[in-house]
């Protein structure tokens, strides 16, 4: 069987987002129908809906006529989920909100996925990745050599939304069981914003710089070779960066040397492929940049079974990501492309289930219960099972007596919100013991160790299902677990490199980018906590728990799911550029004359109101609107529209365009985030005290649940700071609690 078999899913969307969330559910058995409107999805000329859409039935249906909605109410009555990425006036205008919904339809999940927030003046705006970037402050964030702000060309955000929704989704429906009421659940743009990239700041110092478009330090940072090639140096960590310079013979250099330049200089020395080899021969985290037209016929992605190839009637031979989980028992798999639904398919989605006379309400986080041994470390892993703790779990972060090595950075107070704190030493005997004894008091154990120290220290799934054939482990690496690769050491940029995300970003010429969003480590970080949920789900049915695994590679792929899905003529990928501004002279940011501003027109009629806004008629007469849609970023439209921009104050510009239907909007710096209402009326943000940092602005949760935000209990624990309470809660006695404590088995930090 597969983790969500039996699960019928209304696809309300378009786009990308929510169709990549039911995606995900239909990957693992869920049975999709999809409803498209006459004129079909916004996306299907696009490559990527071959993919966002595969596994599902297809069904057309216009939810604007009353006969649609008539037909529309008999299948919301067979389907567990109906998933909405309306704005919030369509959504009330078309009677799908989910209060008038659960009147007729209790059991329903409402699944609302609304592109930007559920209030306020950007809610209305249709999605548009680029736009909430701008919004959020993320677009500032991105290092750039001007100062300026940076057009992401992957939609890293609304993959992210995506992953987050089919997660919220498969908790709810752990939640409501078989005896319980459905629940409205959103999990908007902002959402996955606070997944990705929303940190945590001071309020007495809450600008970020965007940093450099090569990479923070000379530890951690992009470098051209003497054949012209590229590679990453990912030594996060001294121990890692003292065996580069020792590798590159640079440990007698003098004292006072600079270093960065002393690496590049030896990196230029000689070919890409030696110094990675020496690198590799001395276990130093490297990688080469590479590009995406490569990543799906890499050994990484094949070795771990990565991408998944199927027959397109048009197109012929089309290769694509495949399932970005392994859930060992119950594994996901790629069974067709979209399909159009047959009556015969109707007739099995519609088929009657018994239904219990009376439904148990639910409330509260929808975790709530679930017992989380958290192992994780740095990003992904810790951000994994901060998710989890967001959606209701009950986490414990174990940490040695040297800690978490991102313990001291910024980073991770982020991470590691909701968790309690255990110190325990898992290589003494008396160690290992007691967290097997936890674990059989457990539901999930999730790590990101390198591959085979699970195994080592006897906590793998192997060891641990004996004691709890209930548990369900999770591990998080960075290779995949097969492949020549997969015993590396490795870290989120690598993964940005070899995917050809940093060539995507800097277009092919010049140079890569740097990618300032830990994107690969925060996508693995969701993607896990979707596994764990979804085999939650499975262990519902089948009372057993399961291995499950999840890789940066599996991600790196499939946040460019729309690129990679490849077949014979396919349209040219997207690429940036030195410090992008856009994709095109409509599609773009553009400098005012205090601030700047997000150009986002998609349509021959936002051209006219554009060309009338701005009070150049004659635009419409040199260009009509096809011939403007096509327009380069840096031609010759676009000279006129900077122009046009630079003479008029940003929030004039804007309130220019929002009148003629134009859509726009700000891009803001992170103070000025800070201090949007937007933000705050949507409950983005929220304040929180820090014992030893102050006062500080954090994003407050990941969905909402019938109107209420999930928002986290606490911010991150001291080392071992709870392990006493914990050891209590697991059942361990007082006697051994002293016990394990005087042998420093447990400890505080």
């Amino acid at each position: 069987m597969t983790a969500f078999q039996g699960i019928r899913v209304l696809d309300c969307t378009q786009g990308l987002a929510g169709p990549l969330a039911t995606m995900l559910l239909a990957d693992f058995g869920a049975q999709v129908l999809k409803l498209e409107p006459p004129q079909g999805d916004r996306a299907k000329h696009l490559p990527g809906y071959i993919t966002w859409n595969r596994n599902k039935k297809r069904l057309t249906l216009d939810l604007a006529d009353e006969a649609g909605r008539g037909r529309f109410a008999d299948l919301l009555t067979a389907a567990d989920i109906a998933v909405f990425d309306h704005s919030p006036r369509d959504l009330e205008t078309l009677g799908l909100d989910a209060e008038t919904l659960a009147e007729r339809h209790p059991r329903l999940i409402h699944l609302w996925m609304p592109p930007y927030g559920t209030t306020g003046r950007w809610s209305e705006l249709p999605a548009h990745h680029a736009t909430l970037t701008g919004l959020s402050g993320a677009a500032f964030r991105q290092g750039s050599y001007a100062d300026q702000p940076v057009w992401h060309v992957a939609q890293i955000v609304h993959h992210a939304q995506g992953i987050m929704a089919a997660a919220a989704a498969g908790a709810a429906l752990l939640q409501r069981g078989g005896q319980g009421r459905g629940r409205a659940v959103t999990v908007s743009g902002l959402h996955a914003m606070a997944e990705t990239a929303c940190p945590i700041a001071h309020v007495a110092y809450p600008d970020m710089g965007g940093g450099h478009p090569l990479g923070g330090s000379a530890s951690y940072r992009l470098y051209p070779c003497g054949d012209g090639k590229w590679l990453f140096l990912a030594t996060l960590f001294s121990w890692f960066f003292e065996r580069a310079i020792k590798a590159l013979g640079l440990d007698q250099a003098p004292l006072r040397m600079d270093i960065g330049s002393a690496i590049q200089a030896k990196l230029l020395s000689g070919p890409r492929e030696q110094w990675l080899a020496t690198f590799r021969e001395h276990d130093v985290p490297a990688g080469p940049v590479e590009h995406r037209e490569d990543f799906l016929a890499s050994e990484i992605i094949h070795a771990n079974e990565l991408v998944a190839e199927l027959e397109h009637p048009e197109h012929g031979p089309v290769r694509m990501v495949g399932v970005p989980a392994w859930l060992h028992e119950t594994p996901g798999s790629v069974r067709h492309l979209i399909e159009d639904a047959t009556p015969a398919d109707l007739a099995d989605f519609t088929a009657p289930r018994p239904i219990p006379n009376e439904l148990e309400d639910r409330a509260g986080a929808p975790l709530d219960g679930v017992r989380v041994l958290d192992l994780g470390t740095v990003v992904a892993g810790a951000h994994a099972s901060a998710i989890l703790a967001n959606f209701g779990a009950d986490v414990v972060k174990i940490e040695s007596q040297d800690g978490d090595p991102f313990r001291y950075s910024g980073g991770f107070i982020n991470y590691n919100r909701g968790k309690r704190g255990l110190g325990l030493n898992l290589k003494q005997a008396a160690g290992k013991a007691l967290f097997h004894d936890l674990a059989g008091g457990a539901d999930v154990v999730l790590d990101n160790y390198r591959l085979g120290v699970r195994e080592r220290l006897g906590i793998d799934h192997a060891a641990l299902a004996p004691l709890n054939p209930r548990l369900i482990s999770c591990s998080i690496n960075t290779y995949g677990s097969r492949g020549a690769d997969a015993r590396l050491p490795g870290f989120d940029p690598l993964l940005q490199a070899r995917s050809g995300l940093m060539w995507a970003q800097g277009g092919d010429e010049g140079e890569p980018v740097f990618h300032a969003i830990p994107v690969n480590d925060v996508a693995t970080a969701a993607m896990g906590a979707f596994a764990v949920i979804a085999a939650l789900h499975a262990r519902e049915r089948t009372g057993r728990g399961q291995d499950t695994e999840t890789s940066l590679a599996a991600q790196s792929a499939l946040y460019q799911s729309g690129d990679l899905t490849w077949y014979e003529g396919r349209p040219p990928m997207a690429r940036g550029g030195r410090d992008c501004l856009g994709f095109s002279a409509l599609d773009r940011f553009y400098r005012c004359a205090n601030g700047w501003v997000t150009l986002a027109c998609t349509t021959p009629k936002h051209f006219a109101g554009l060309a009338e806004a701005l009070g150049r008629p004659d635009w419409s007469a040199r260009w009509d609107g096809a011939a403007a849609l096509a327009e380069p970023r840096d031609g010759a439209l676009a000279a006129e529209l900077a122009r046009a921009f630079a003479a008029v104050r940003r929030d004039d510009a804007i309130d220019l365009l929002c009148d003629a239907g134009v859509p726009a909007a700000p891009v803001l710096r992170t103070a000025e985030a800070h201090n949007a209402d937007y933000f705050w009326e949507n409950g983005y943000y929220e304040l929180r005290s820090h014992p030893a940092e102050g006062d500080m602005i954090t994003s407050r949760g990941f969905a909402s649940f019938d109107g209420a935000p999930l928002r986290f209990e606490m911010l991150h624990p001291d080392l071992g700071e709870h392990g006493v309470e914990v050891l209590q809660d697991y059942g361990v006695p007082r006697e051994r609690i002293i016990e394990l404590a005087r042998e420093h088995v447990i400890f505080r930090g």
